[in-house]
């Protein structure tokens, strides 16, 4: 594949594996000793997938519980590094993915942001401007300045997403966190994505709601057991995913 500016993410021929361990370690100390002689399986959960991601289009990610879809983002963010293959990636990045990962829990909500955005590259200065920002969009009153170990699975998404999309990422990267929360937030979400899309960001994130794919996606690709089932518009991946899934329900296999 040949790099090209005009793109902000390109993957080539990328595999991942995982090794699954069916004897029990219960230290790190067994877990030398006895390195050689565990049980362990195999796991692609990638397997050759090759993908371009224009810069200033919206790419939905959809596929069964499994699939390798937070896997894919991960490795875009460089939390994980692919076995196989190569990942190109040209800007700043800014993600969103498990609940609370890169939150300290006995910090603040305030000095949380501090540490997210400091991890991103920011500077306190930087920060600072932003701060207020950040926390009115979140919405968490006077919980901003408690320990966020004390916060609900929806505190945790709106301090998350809140930092996320006012660092000014060149690209976002959301795993399947905007379906925590209350209504009225989710709408807020949507309508900062919206405002990110109009300033041609990069979004890529992952769903299982064909519906958000038609309703904000340009592009989407269907993954299904580590492999691409389908890539192209975002309609016509998103009409494919629904047939397969009405066709699996009549079977009884969902």
């Amino acid at each position: 594949m040949k790099s090209s500016s005009k793109n902000a993410v390109e993957i080539t021929d990328l595999w991942k594996k995982f090794y699954i361990y069916h004897d029990k370690v219960n230290s790190l100390k067994d877990r030398v000793i006895f390195w050689h002689r565990q049980r362990r399986d195999e796991f692609w959960a990638l397997r050759n997938i090759n993908l371009v991601v224009p810069k200033g289009k919206t790419v939905g990610l959809i596929g069964r519980n499994g699939s390798g879809k937070s896997t894919l983002l991960k490795i875009i963010s460089r939390i994980l590094y692919p076995t196989k293959g190569t990942v190109s990636v040209k800007g700043r990045i800014s993600t969103l993915l498990e609940l609370g990962a890169g939150f300290h829990p006995d910090f603040t909500g305030r000095e949380n942001i501090y540490l997210n955005a400091s991890i991103l590259g920011f500077t306190r200065k930087e920060i600072q401007q932003r701060l207020e920002d950040i926390i009115s969009f979140a919405e968490l009153g006077s919980f901003i300045d408690n320990p966020v170990r004390n916060y609900s699975s929806g505190m945790y998404t709106r301090l998350g997403f809140s930092v996320a999309v006012h660092v000014d990422p060149d690209i976002l990267l959301i795993d399947e966190v905007l379906s925590i929360g209350d209504l009225a937030f989710q709408e807020k979400c949507l309508a900062r994505i919206r405002t990110l899309q109009k300033q041609n960001k990069t979004i890529i994130f992952v769903t299982h709601a064909p519906g958000q794919i038609e309703d904000l996606c340009d592009l989407a690709v269907w993954l299904d057991k580590g492999e691409m089932r389908a890539a192209g518009s975002a309609g016509e991946v998103a009409r494919e995913y629904i047939s397969f899934m009405d066709n699996l329900s009549r079977h009884g296999q969902c």
